[in-house]
């Protein structure tokens, strides 16, 4: 009978569900590829827990300054482009709310496009160089570095800004090397703004693609491609399956429907090595089978008091339960 009982709870607890139909490819209306996952343990562990999906289907990015809104994804042009509610926007004309700076994890394999321009307002004169950079910055932008230019295009025509938007407040356009570059710049300044060129065009790589600025922030991403996970996804060595990986070594695992393997889910081999336990974090046992499970323990317990030990020494090292 304890056997019997073992036997089933090792069932309960060791039979996965479904692993690929736990990698959500949606978060509202964007679509969650490669290299990406909503659910730990799929995608790549370049960006685990790089995104979060809220109840109301909000994607959200996460980083040490904190969680913003994603606004889309692209990935035939890897970039994410989210928004800071705390930026200033022209609605807040001459009235500037506190922000704090943008910051990425170096750990991951996120970075501040080129493509971003920051405006900085309202900053002292005594501490920020603020004058119209020359003409030949354009060309040679490591020449112009500590300028905050004061002549920029965007500080003049401000994206959905009449030309009222700011009276009685200075405008200069700097882009900071770095997060503690920008850190030192809101120490001068009141606030700033992120802007983002948008291409618009056939495709965004094409030379004659028209560029438009958008408010928000373009954050571009790597995405590593590996033979293991091009081989996971081929339909043409089975039904394909979702790049992933272990939670606990980080190693890559090809989910599947009927289990996790290390190579792909038709590999005649792979059964000598697929995971029965479940890799996903967020794998949950149900209700019942919880129940069950308590149930059985409180049975087993209740079976071993009535037993007399008739061979060896019961301890709490050597109990069962």
């Amino acid at each position: 009978m304890l056997a019997f009982l073992v036997f089933q709870i090792s069932l309960i607890v060791l039979l996965p569900p479904s692993q690929a139909s736990l990698c959500r490819t949606f978060c509202g209306p964007i679509p969650i590829n490669y290299p990406f996952g909503i659910d730990d343990g799929c995608g790549s562990p370049y960006y685990r827990r790089v995104l979060a999906c809220s109840d109301a289907g909000q994607l959200h990015l996460r980083t040490p300054s904190g969680n913003y809104p994603v606004q889309s994804i692209s990935y035939s042009d890897p970039h994410i482009l989210v928004s800071d509610p705390d930026m200033w926007t022209c609605q807040d004309g001459d009235s500037f709310r506190p922000t704090k700076a943008f910051s990425l994890d170096t750990s991951t394999h996120l970075s501040l496009s080129r493509k971003n321009e920051y405006l900085f307002f309202n900053c002292s004169q005594e501490r920020v160089i603020i004058e119209p950079k020359p003409f030949f910055c354009d060309r040679f932008p490591e020449k112009c570095d500590s300028t905050c230019d004061s002549a920029s295009y965007l500080c003049r025509h401000m994206p959905d800004c009449g030309s009222s938007s700011l009276i009685l407040s200075s405008c200069c356009s700097y882009y900071p090397k770095a997060t503690e570059s920008l850190r030192l710049m809101l120490n001068y300044c009141t606030t700033y703004t992120s802007v983002y060129w948008e291409s618009i065009g056939v495709t965004p790589t094409q030379a004659d693609s028209h560029q438009v600025p958008q408010y928000g922030i373009r954050v571009d991403f790597d995405i590593p491609v590996t033979a293991r996970c091009l081989q996971c996804q081929d339909t043409r060595k089975g039904s394909g399956g979702s790049c992933g990986f272990d939670t606990q070594t980080e190693s890559f695992s090809c989910l599947c429907q009927d289990g996790n393997v290390t190579t792909y889910c038709k590999d005649p081999g792979s059964h000598q090595h697929r995971t029965r336990a479940g890799v996903i974090a967020g794998s949950s046992i149900s209700a019942a089978s919880a129940l069950g499970i308590g149930a059985a323990i409180l049975y087993l317990k209740k079976v071993r008091a009535k037993r007399p030990v008739t061979s060896g020494v019961q301890s709490n090292e050597n109990r069962l339960f």
